[in-house]
């Protein structure tokens, strides 16, 4: 590897590092990070700021002001080339006079796609593309899915014993894993753009579902709940802090005369033909601009979005203990007629929390 090569993957990693800060907080925008360097040295850095705007290179042409002229630019995604509520970001790193830019991965979105890197070249700028492209893949895989494919990435959260049972057979599940597993799952939640969970998990649990890390407690993402049959009650905390925490409920539309109970407490009801058609809710989240969503439900949940090919990701919380068969398990009946069958999961990495495990899985291809 040349030395700049080395220096371009370098300050690309810095680039991403930047823009894994906007995850759970720029949908529907991509979560894009920028540097800007010359003469060997940082002189700027930016990443997209939540709600999608401004775009990383414009925060850091700003720090950068006159000094951008002749240097070069890192930025994690192809940069834009269609004006929307701003203006195009190629248009303004030709602007500045940056000299260079090297571009970890292309954006697919049909109204860049390409266009950001030739309008680049076209105005004489210098463009190295393909740097640290593989986890640029990985970090925005949630918006390239919503482009591609209408929906939004989904990473399945599990926290069992360590023979997968989330709860004991009388519903006691406070607390299977220890406080270090806990903070990581609140980590979670805060680079998600919601958490989705069953009308089952309402009714056991009444969970809060935000995020409670010191500091980050503005990072509480959209709280979906599944229930085609209206149950969840009026009173619960969910219902009731609709007005300061988003949430969503997923419902039947043969329930449109009581979706005025849940409306007045803020929440926004999705009506559905068929709220069971786990392929039929994926679109309707990402319609509404979701690029990555946090299931936390219940087995019957988890087995849904599994049996629908839903689950890109699982972030599995082991904790040592064993619970037995009485216990409830994590995932319900996948009716799997043989092995083969089964979902297939490409392990990435094994964190130890405390006493317990986080183990990280992607789909296999």
């Amino acid at each position: 590897m040349t030395d700049t090569a080395k220096l371009d993957q370098r300050f690309m990693r810095h680039a991403l590092s930047l823009a894994g800060r906007g995850l759970g907080r720029t949908a529907p925008n991509p979560a894009v990070g920028c540097v800007i360097v010359k003469n060997g040295v940082i002189i700027a850095r930016g990443h997209t700021m939540p709600g999608g705007r401004p775009h990383a290179e414009r925060v850091a042409l700003d720090q950068a002001g006159e000094a951008a002229r002749g240097a070069t630019a890192y930025v994690s995604l192809e940069p834009c080339s269609h004006t929307g509520k701003t203006g195009p970001c190629a248009d303004a790193l030709i602007d500045a006079g940056i000299a260079r830019v090297v571009v970890a991965v292309g954006d697919p979105d049909p109204r860049v796609s390409g266009d950001g890197i030739a309008k680049l070249k076209a105005a004489g700028i210098d463009v190295t593309e393909g740097v640290e492209e593989a986890a640029a893949d990985a970090l925005n895989a949630g918006f390239f899915l919503k482009v591609t494919e209408g929906r939004p990435l989904f990473t399945l959260k599990m926290a069992t014993s360590a023979d997968g049972r989330i709860a004991l057979a009388s519903g006691e599940s406070k607390w299977i894993t220890g406080a270090e597993a806990r903070q990581a799952g609140h980590m979670l939640r805060a680079t998600h753009d919601a958490i989705l969970i069953g009308a089952g998990t309402v009714l056991a649990d009444n969970p809060a579902l935000d995020c409670r890390i010191a500091g980050l407690e503005d990072r509480s993402p959209v709280r979906v709940i599944l229930d085609g049959r209206l149950r969840t009650p009026v009173h619960s905390k969910l219902v009731a802090t609709a007005g300061d925490i988003p949430t969503w409920i997923v419902t039947d539309k043969a329930h449109a005369d009581r979706f005025d109970q849940y409306e007045d407490w803020g929440v926004d009801v999705i009506a559905l033909d068929d709220p069971h058609d786990i392929q039929a809710v994926a679109q309707a989240l990402g319609d509404r601009g979701l690029t990555r969503v946090l299931i936390e439900g219940g087995g019957q949940v988890h087995a849904s979005f599994l049996k629908a090919g839903l689950v890109d990701r699982v972030a599995h919380f082991i904790a040592p203990k064993l619970i037995g068969g009485d216990g409830v398990a994590a995932i319900a009946s996948l009716d799997l007629a043989s092995l083969g069958a089964a979902p297939h999961l490409k392990l990435k990495h094994i964190r130890r929390l405390g006493p317990d495990i986080l183990a990280s899985y992607e789909k296999a291809e």
